[in-house]
């Protein structure tokens, strides 16, 4: 079951990708499968690999996943209690098994845009390249999580903010504007609220970051309220005008 159906490839240092998605929540992941199954060379990188596809909800049950999306096709192997630590668990094997995704655990800070692709600076140190970069880093840009009277630096619970990240945004010129989600409380973890930043509706162009030629956002990085639903949906799309209509 577990495991990759086809060799994967060894990226060197300095290897161009064709797509670089930052963020591995829904949206990310979502995008990354649909782009691999086009046949593309996607990189995955996160902060911390053991969130991916994180639920806002302590369990599958009534989440309303597209038919078709790959957080539908996990779902349905699975009891409709499961927990979202035991759907995490599946979903990542499924995104392991996907030849053409490279799951990377980085920091990224920086976005530069020149000579026909995207350089993307680590706090890390290594520099990675693709042609194209997509930010799906959901509400950690400059995320600000509140407990009770407790405020962290975070985007959820125990996941880190981008802060850096924002900052190269502002500095590039996009407007960032603040987004505010609240999440329900779960065994074990009280309700909390989380204050972010997100691109404003005028940086958009679609889903192109209209400052740059080969940016784009996804997700609750793009305006309007967002559901499971509408999240996986704009990822396919955006992978099938990525994929040049092929995903």
């Amino acid at each position: 079951m577990f495991g990759p159906l086809r060799p994967r490839s060894q990226p060197q240092p300095g290897h161009l990708y064709d797509v670089a998605v930052v963020g591995a929540g829904l949206a990310g992941t979502e995008l990354a499968w649909r782009l691999a199954r086009a046949g593309r060379d996607v990189l995955l990188v996160s902060q911390a690999l053991d969130h991916l596809g994180n639920l806002y909800q302590p369990t599958v049950d009534g989440a309303d996943f597209p038919v078709g999306s790959l957080f539908a096709q996990v779902a349905a192997q699975l009891a409709p209690a499961t927990d979202g630590w035991t759907f995490h668990r599946h979903l990542k094997a499924e995104v392991e098994r996907a030849a053409g995704i490279h799951l990377l655990q980085s920091t990224v800070t920086e976005l530069d845009e020149a000579d026909g692709q995207v350089t993307l600076s680590t706090w890390e140190g290594p520099e990675l390249h693709a042609r194209v970069a997509v930010l799906a880093v959901g509400a950690f840009l400059k995320g600000r999580l509140l407990i009770g009277d407790t405020l962290e630096e975070a985007g959820r619970l125990s996941e880190v903010a981008y802060d850096f990240l924002a900052d190269d945004l502002a500095r590039s010129g996009v407007w960032l504007i603040g987004g505010e989600q609240t999440a329900a409380g779960v065994e074990g973890a009280p309700p909390y609220d989380v204050r972010f930043l997100t691109p404003a509706p005028s940086e958009l162009g679609g889903f192109r970051l209209a400052r740059f030629g080969r940016v784009y956002a996804l997700g609750r990085c793009t305006p309007g309220d967002h559901t499971y639903a509408s999240v996986l949906e704009d990822a396919a799309r955006l992978a099938d005008e990525l994929a040049g209509g092929e995903a």
